[in-house]
């Protein structure tokens, strides 16, 4: 007689002791293989983790993930390929699917001007600018789009490179060096860390948008080092909140440090035009020494951005390798950017009503019971379900049901506080928003 692993036990008990067993399989891979040594006879003896890709620690981590999921029974929620525009709704395995799994807040990406303008730069300059700028790959575009985000930031100048995540590395890694220190909120962004350790600089954290605890920081540590840089975040994509930016400014004033905050997610969605987190706070320009963003969000292209004195505008296009050794941003991107920023001033409609539907989710979201965790409902608002088997489920259920929102997981975020995100846009109706609360809350009480 064949016995069945677990039979007996709820699917709930199940999940738990198969999560537990991944988790101590992948602390697992993170003991180190012994270093390479030479044998008697002189050969090198190498383990295979340092000399082929297939042992490599991360991809052994990537294969258990795989699979416990598949032990677990659920389908990957990942890199589900989207048919078309995506944006309040997109199409799925031939299916229409109410969308909650795009950064298009406001709905430029697909906008007619903004596809006109991108199709008109194609013709004027191709797809390519075939260069770095420094070298010939400067075109009028990139000017108009850089005064452009100059000008909304109210500051000296701005520069505009290819990758958002790359801004943010080549940027701290060029700036900073061994004898500063870089302070970041504990839930900052992978680039800002990256763009870390590429400096050489000491690394420090602080508690999620703890200025006391930054400003206790900084009173120990700042006389040991010369520059110091704070990062933050205008909203945490993972959260959906934001920091008392004039705290931190008070902060970095008093300890003589510089600023950046990163608007990724926050230009478009925060402030009454939907400039950002300066204009929500009514901070002054100059409170904030490197303003940060991306444009494949809110401006509906791809790259990122940093506004800021001429000083740091002038360094950064001479000597920035990201930006130095790199192509220019391609012209039909830097257009859709352009025109997305322009519709943006022109039409703050936009900006209301998303600001409407993060309010109105949020509140529908907390009415049913549901843990939003510190989200302020400005476009990202997430739904903490526990363990990462139960939001994967819950993500596959409810694409079944018509709807496409993804799971964070762990490693991501801790075990017990994975979720599904939910990301607005202007485009979603009410009756939208209420119908995914209601079928997620149906779910809810099934898995």
């Amino acid at each position: 007689m064949t016995t069945k692993p677990f039979g007996g036990l709820g699917s709930q008990l199940k999940d738990k002791i198969l999560q537990q067993a991944l988790e101590r399989r992948l602390r697992a891979t993170e003991n180190p293989p012994p270093p390479p040594r030479a044998n008697a006879d002189g050969v090198a003896n190498v383990p295979e983790a340092f000399c082929s890709f297939s042992h490599h620690p991360g991809y052994q981590q990537l294969r258990i993930l795989h699979e416990g999921a598949s032990r677990l029974g659920i389908e990957s929620p990942f890199f589900r390929l989207h048919e078309g525009r995506a944006g309040a709704h997109s199409r799925i395995d031939g299916r229409e699917v109410l969308n909650f799994a795009s950064y298009n807040y406001l709905g430029l990406s697909g906008h007619a001007d903004v596809n006109a303008a991108a199709r008109a730069a194609i013709d004027d300059y191709g797809t390519s600018v075939s260069a770095s700028r420094i070298v010939s790959g400067e075109r009028p575009l990139h000017r108009a789009l850089e005064s452009a985000l100059a000008s909304l930031y109210g500051t000296d100048d701005a520069i505009v490179m290819v990758s958002g995540h790359a801004t943010n590395v080549t940027v701290i890694g060029h700036l900073f060096g061994p004898r500063d220190l870089i302070v970041h909120d504990e839930f900052i962004h992978n680039s800002v860390i990256q763009g870390a350790q590429l400096s050489g600089a000491k690394r420090m954290s602080f508690p999620h948008n703890d200025w006391a605890a930054l400003d206790a920081l900084l009173s120990r540590q700042r006389l040991d080092f010369e520059r110091v840089l704070i990062v933050l975040e205008g909203i945490y994509s993972m959260d959906g909140d934001f920091p008392d930016l004039p705290r931190f400014i008070d902060i970095r004033n008093r300890h003589r440090c510089f600023l950046m905050v990163d608007e990724a997610h926050s230009l478009g969605v925060m402030g009454e035009h939907g400039t950002g987190i300066r204009e929500h706070f009514q901070v002054a320009p100059g409170d904030v020494d490197i303003w940060m963003g991306t444009l494949s969000k809110t401006l509906s292209g791809c790259g990122g951005f940093i506004a800021g004195e001429l000083a740091l505008i002038e360094h950064l296009k001479f000597l920035a390798p990201g930006f130095l050794y790199s192509v220019g941003i391609s012209p039909p991107l830097a257009a859709a950017s352009l025109a997305s920023l322009r519709c943006l001033q022109a039409e703050p409609w936009r900006v209301a009503r998303l600001q409407h539907n993060g309010r109105y989710f949020l509140a529908r979201a907390r009415e049913a019971g549901m843990n939003t965790g510190s989200s302020t409902g400005l476009a990202v608002v997430p739904v903490i379900v526990g363990g990462s088997a139960r939001a994967t489920r819950l993500s596959n259920a409810m694409l079944e049901a018509g709807i496409n929102v993804q799971p964070i997981l762990y490693p991501a975020v801790p075990e017990k506080s994975a979720r599904l995100r939910f990301f607005m846009s202007s485009e979603h109706s009410e009756a939208e928003l209420a119908h995914a609360i209601d079928v997620l809350g149906g779910l809810l009480e099934r898995f």
